[in-house]
Protein backbone atom coordinates (compact mmCIF):
# COMPACT_ATOMS: atom_id res chain seq x y z
CA UNK A 1 0.00 0.00 0.00
CA UNK A 2 1.19 3.50 -0.79
CA UNK A 3 2.10 5.77 2.09
CA UNK A 4 0.61 9.25 2.08
CA UNK A 5 3.93 10.82 1.10
CA UNK A 6 4.42 8.32 -1.74
CA UNK A 7 0.90 8.92 -2.97
CA UNK A 8 1.63 12.60 -3.43
CA UNK A 9 4.78 11.85 -5.40
CA UNK A 10 3.05 9.68 -8.00
CA UNK A 11 1.30 12.61 -9.72
CA UNK A 12 2.88 13.06 -13.15
CA UNK A 13 4.85 9.81 -12.95
CA UNK A 14 4.51 6.79 -15.25
CA UNK A 15 2.32 3.86 -14.20
CA UNK A 16 3.21 0.26 -15.10
CA UNK A 17 1.09 -2.88 -15.11
CA UNK A 18 1.73 -6.30 -13.56
CA UNK A 19 3.46 -7.52 -16.73
CA UNK A 20 5.81 -4.54 -16.92
CA UNK A 21 3.85 -2.71 -19.62
CA UNK A 22 3.57 1.07 -19.40
CA UNK A 23 -0.05 2.03 -18.76
CA UNK A 24 0.23 5.80 -19.03
CA UNK A 25 0.88 8.85 -16.88
CA UNK A 26 -0.74 9.45 -13.49
CA UNK A 27 -3.02 12.48 -13.61
CA UNK A 28 -5.02 12.61 -10.33
CA UNK A 29 -4.98 11.10 -6.86
CA UNK A 30 -8.24 10.32 -5.02
CA UNK A 31 -8.31 9.97 -1.21
CA UNK A 32 -10.93 8.58 1.14
CA UNK A 33 -12.72 11.60 2.64
CA UNK A 34 -12.82 10.10 6.14
CA UNK A 35 -9.42 8.42 6.50
CA UNK A 36 -7.33 10.38 4.00
CA UNK A 37 -6.09 7.05 2.69
CA UNK A 38 -5.13 6.87 -1.03
CA UNK A 39 -7.84 4.94 -2.90
CA UNK A 40 -7.57 5.60 -6.64
CA UNK A 41 -5.36 7.21 -9.23
CA UNK A 42 -6.42 8.19 -12.72
CA UNK A 43 -4.06 7.24 -15.54
CA UNK A 44 -4.19 8.70 -19.03
CA UNK A 45 -4.47 5.73 -21.40
CA UNK A 46 -5.67 5.08 -24.91
CA UNK A 47 -4.46 6.50 -28.17
CA UNK A 48 -2.48 9.71 -27.56
CA UNK A 49 -3.48 9.52 -23.86
CA UNK A 50 -7.02 10.72 -24.45
CA UNK A 51 -8.74 8.45 -21.89
CA UNK A 52 -8.45 8.88 -18.13
CA UNK A 53 -8.94 5.55 -16.32
CA UNK A 54 -9.54 4.94 -12.59
CA UNK A 55 -7.26 2.33 -10.98
CA UNK A 56 -7.26 1.26 -7.27
CA UNK A 57 -3.95 1.74 -5.42
CA UNK A 58 -4.58 -0.52 -2.42
CA UNK A 59 -1.95 -3.01 -3.67
CA UNK A 60 0.20 -0.56 -5.62
CA UNK A 61 3.88 0.07 -4.93
CA UNK A 62 6.13 3.07 -5.54
CA UNK A 63 9.84 2.68 -6.33
CA UNK A 64 12.38 4.53 -8.42
CA UNK A 65 9.85 7.06 -9.68
CA UNK A 66 7.57 4.31 -11.05
CA UNK A 67 4.09 3.39 -9.87
CA UNK A 68 3.55 -0.38 -10.14
CA UNK A 69 -0.07 -1.54 -10.27
CA UNK A 70 -1.20 -5.19 -9.90
CA UNK A 71 -3.29 -5.21 -13.09
CA UNK A 72 -2.52 -6.08 -16.71
CA UNK A 73 -2.66 -3.51 -19.47
CA UNK A 74 -5.69 -5.24 -21.00
CA UNK A 75 -7.51 -5.18 -17.64
CA UNK A 76 -6.96 -1.45 -17.25
CA UNK A 77 -7.89 -0.84 -20.87
CA UNK A 78 -11.33 -2.40 -20.28
CA UNK A 79 -12.08 -0.52 -17.04
CA UNK A 80 -15.50 1.13 -16.83
CA UNK A 81 -15.74 4.82 -17.60
CA UNK A 82 -16.50 6.76 -14.43
CA UNK A 83 -17.41 10.44 -14.16
CA UNK A 84 -16.04 11.91 -10.94
CA UNK A 85 -18.46 14.79 -10.81
CA UNK A 86 -17.28 17.55 -8.52
CA UNK A 87 -14.02 15.69 -7.90
CA UNK A 88 -15.72 12.82 -6.02
CA UNK A 89 -16.76 9.21 -6.58
CA UNK A 90 -20.04 8.17 -5.01
CA UNK A 91 -20.60 4.77 -3.40
CA UNK A 92 -22.04 3.11 -6.52
CA UNK A 93 -19.20 4.24 -8.77
CA UNK A 94 -16.59 3.19 -6.26
CA UNK A 95 -18.22 -0.24 -5.81
CA UNK A 96 -18.44 -0.72 -9.58
CA UNK A 97 -14.72 -0.06 -9.93
CA UNK A 98 -13.78 -2.44 -7.09
CA UNK A 99 -15.98 -5.19 -8.54
CA UNK A 100 -14.41 -4.78 -11.97
CA UNK A 101 -10.91 -5.12 -10.52
CA UNK A 102 -12.07 -8.16 -8.43
CA UNK A 103 -11.42 -6.40 -5.14
CA UNK A 104 -13.62 -6.46 -2.05
CA UNK A 105 -15.66 -3.35 -1.23
CA UNK A 106 -16.30 -2.79 2.49
CA UNK A 107 -19.67 -1.79 3.87
CA UNK A 108 -18.18 1.18 5.65
CA UNK A 109 -16.69 2.72 2.55
CA UNK A 110 -17.56 6.35 2.02
CA UNK A 111 -17.08 9.00 -0.60
CA UNK A 112 -13.73 9.20 -2.31
CA UNK A 113 -12.58 12.69 -3.25
CA UNK A 114 -9.83 14.03 -5.46
CA UNK A 115 -6.79 15.28 -3.56
CA UNK A 116 -6.99 18.97 -4.40
CA UNK A 117 -3.75 19.71 -2.54
CA UNK A 118 -1.85 17.86 -5.23
CA UNK A 119 -3.80 18.51 -8.41
CA UNK A 120 -3.89 22.27 -7.91
CA UNK A 121 -0.10 22.35 -7.74
CA UNK A 122 0.07 24.64 -4.72
CA UNK A 123 2.37 22.31 -2.80
CA UNK A 124 0.30 22.83 0.37
CA UNK A 125 -0.01 19.42 2.00
CA UNK A 126 -1.99 20.58 5.00
CA UNK A 127 -5.43 20.79 3.33
CA UNK A 128 -8.22 18.22 3.59
CA UNK A 129 -9.38 16.05 0.72
CA UNK A 130 -12.95 17.31 0.79
CA UNK A 131 -15.33 18.50 -1.90
CA UNK A 132 -14.08 20.97 -4.45
CA UNK A 133 -14.78 24.48 -3.29
CA UNK A 134 -15.29 23.50 0.37
CA UNK A 135 -13.43 26.48 1.83
CA UNK A 136 -15.72 27.62 4.63
CA UNK A 137 -14.42 29.09 7.85
CA UNK A 138 -15.13 25.79 9.63
CA UNK A 139 -12.37 24.19 7.57
CA UNK A 140 -9.75 25.80 9.79
CA UNK A 141 -10.18 23.17 12.44
CA UNK A 142 -10.41 20.12 10.12
CA UNK A 143 -7.91 17.32 10.00
CA UNK A 144 -4.80 17.98 7.96
CA UNK A 145 -3.06 15.68 5.53
CA UNK A 146 0.53 16.83 5.55
CA UNK A 147 3.58 14.72 6.32
CA UNK A 148 2.81 14.67 10.04
CA UNK A 149 0.04 12.11 9.39
CA UNK A 150 -3.65 11.93 8.53
CA UNK A 151 -4.76 13.46 11.87
CA UNK A 152 -2.26 16.22 12.53
CA UNK A 153 -2.34 18.75 15.30
CA UNK A 154 -2.28 22.49 14.66
CA UNK A 155 1.42 22.41 13.65
CA UNK A 156 2.54 22.26 10.04
CA UNK A 157 5.57 20.27 8.94
CA UNK A 158 7.96 21.94 6.53
CA UNK A 159 10.02 19.58 4.36
CA UNK A 160 12.76 20.01 1.84
CA UNK A 161 14.74 17.83 -0.51
CA UNK A 162 18.29 16.95 0.43
CA UNK A 163 20.90 15.93 -2.14
CA UNK A 164 22.87 12.75 -1.50
CA UNK A 165 25.75 12.42 -3.91
CA UNK A 166 27.53 9.13 -4.34
CA UNK A 167 29.13 7.09 -7.08
CA UNK A 168 27.98 4.11 -9.09
CA UNK A 169 30.34 1.93 -11.08
CA UNK A 170 29.56 1.42 -14.75
CA UNK A 171 31.35 -0.05 -17.72
CA UNK A 172 32.94 2.60 -19.94
CA UNK A 173 34.85 0.45 -22.39
CA UNK A 174 36.99 -2.62 -22.94
CA UNK A 175 40.71 -3.03 -23.63
CA UNK A 176 42.10 -6.09 -25.41
CA UNK A 177 45.68 -7.37 -25.55
CA UNK A 178 46.36 -8.60 -29.10
CA UNK A 179 49.57 -10.02 -30.61
CA UNK A 180 50.40 -9.73 -34.31
CA UNK A 181 53.48 -10.23 -36.53
CA UNK A 182 55.30 -7.56 -38.56
CA UNK A 183 58.38 -7.78 -40.79
CA UNK A 184 61.45 -5.59 -40.44
CA UNK A 185 64.60 -5.42 -42.53
CA UNK A 186 67.86 -5.91 -40.61
CA UNK A 187 71.39 -5.38 -42.01
CA UNK A 188 74.36 -7.33 -40.65
CA UNK A 189 78.02 -7.09 -41.85
CA UNK A 190 79.91 -10.42 -41.81
CA UNK A 191 83.63 -10.87 -42.77
CA UNK A 192 84.12 -13.65 -45.36
CA UNK A 193 87.31 -15.25 -46.70
CA UNK A 194 87.99 -16.60 -50.20
CA UNK A 195 91.05 -18.01 -52.03
CA UNK A 196 92.49 -16.81 -55.32
CA UNK A 197 95.22 -18.20 -57.55
CA UNK A 198 98.66 -16.61 -57.38
CA UNK A 199 101.56 -17.26 -59.80
CA UNK A 200 104.90 -17.56 -58.04
CA UNK A 201 108.24 -17.82 -59.89
CA UNK A 202 111.58 -18.77 -58.37
CA UNK A 203 115.05 -19.34 -60.01
CA UNK A 204 116.60 -22.81 -60.17
CA UNK A 205 119.34 -23.09 -57.61
CA UNK A 206 121.38 -25.84 -56.12
CA UNK A 207 118.78 -26.08 -53.37
CA UNK A 208 115.88 -26.93 -55.72
CA UNK A 209 117.84 -28.46 -58.58
CA UNK A 210 116.77 -32.03 -57.86
CA UNK A 211 113.04 -31.07 -57.79
CA UNK A 212 113.39 -29.03 -60.93
CA UNK A 213 115.08 -31.82 -62.97
CA UNK A 214 113.12 -34.81 -61.60
CA UNK A 215 110.75 -34.94 -64.56
CA UNK A 216 111.28 -35.35 -68.28
CA UNK A 217 113.27 -32.78 -70.05
CA UNK A 218 110.43 -31.74 -72.38
CA UNK A 219 106.74 -32.61 -71.87
CA UNK A 220 103.12 -31.36 -71.81
CA UNK A 221 101.66 -31.10 -68.28
CA UNK A 222 98.68 -29.63 -66.39
CA UNK A 223 98.45 -28.68 -62.77
CA UNK A 224 95.33 -27.35 -61.00
CA UNK A 225 94.63 -25.77 -57.63
CA UNK A 226 91.22 -25.88 -55.89
CA UNK A 227 90.03 -22.46 -54.81
CA UNK A 228 87.72 -22.10 -51.75
CA UNK A 229 85.73 -19.21 -50.31
CA UNK A 230 83.36 -18.56 -47.40
CA UNK A 231 79.68 -17.93 -48.16
CA UNK A 232 77.25 -16.14 -45.83
CA UNK A 233 74.74 -18.52 -44.27
CA UNK A 234 71.62 -17.04 -42.58
CA UNK A 235 69.61 -18.94 -40.03
CA UNK A 236 66.73 -17.68 -37.91
CA UNK A 237 65.36 -18.98 -34.64
CA UNK A 238 62.60 -17.73 -32.31
CA UNK A 239 63.57 -16.54 -28.86
CA UNK A 240 61.30 -15.11 -26.12
CA UNK A 241 62.25 -11.52 -25.31
CA UNK A 242 59.60 -10.17 -22.88
CA UNK A 243 56.25 -10.86 -21.24
CA UNK A 244 53.34 -8.41 -21.50
CA UNK A 245 50.18 -8.58 -19.39
CA UNK A 246 47.03 -6.41 -19.30
CA UNK A 247 45.93 -4.94 -15.97
CA UNK A 248 44.09 -1.95 -14.56
CA UNK A 249 44.94 0.94 -12.32
CA UNK A 250 42.64 3.41 -10.60
CA UNK A 251 43.07 7.15 -10.91
CA UNK A 252 41.04 9.58 -8.84
CA UNK A 253 39.56 12.80 -10.17
CA UNK A 254 36.80 15.19 -9.18
CA UNK A 255 33.52 16.06 -10.85
CA UNK A 256 31.10 18.82 -9.92
CA UNK A 257 27.39 17.97 -9.80
CA UNK A 258 24.65 20.61 -9.95
CA UNK A 259 21.20 19.50 -8.80
CA UNK A 260 17.94 21.37 -8.23
CA UNK A 261 16.21 20.71 -4.90
CA UNK A 262 12.74 21.70 -3.81
CA UNK A 263 12.03 23.26 -0.42
CA UNK A 264 8.76 24.03 1.25
CA UNK A 265 8.27 27.46 2.76
CA UNK A 266 5.65 28.45 5.28
CA UNK A 267 4.27 31.95 5.39
CA UNK A 268 1.61 33.52 7.54
CA UNK A 269 -1.40 35.52 6.53
CA UNK A 270 -2.47 37.92 9.22
CA UNK A 271 -1.09 39.70 12.27
CA UNK A 272 1.22 37.25 14.04
CA UNK A 273 4.44 37.34 16.05
CA UNK A 274 7.14 34.86 15.10
CA UNK A 275 8.72 32.81 17.90
CA UNK A 276 11.33 30.07 17.57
Amino acid sequence: MLTENEAREVIGSDAYGSEGDKLGSVEQLFLDDETGRPEFVTVKTGLFGTKETFIPVADASWSGGRLALPFTKDKVKGAPSVDAEGGHLDRDEEQRLYEYYSMSYGDGAGYVGRDETVTTGTGDLSGTAGYVGDTTDDAVGTEGHDTSGPTTDDAMTRSEERVRVGTAEQETGRVRLRKYVTEEQETHTVPVRKERAVIESEPVTEANLDSATSGPELSDEEHEVVLNEERVVVEKDVQPVERVRLGTETVTGEETVDETVRKEHIETDGDVDERR
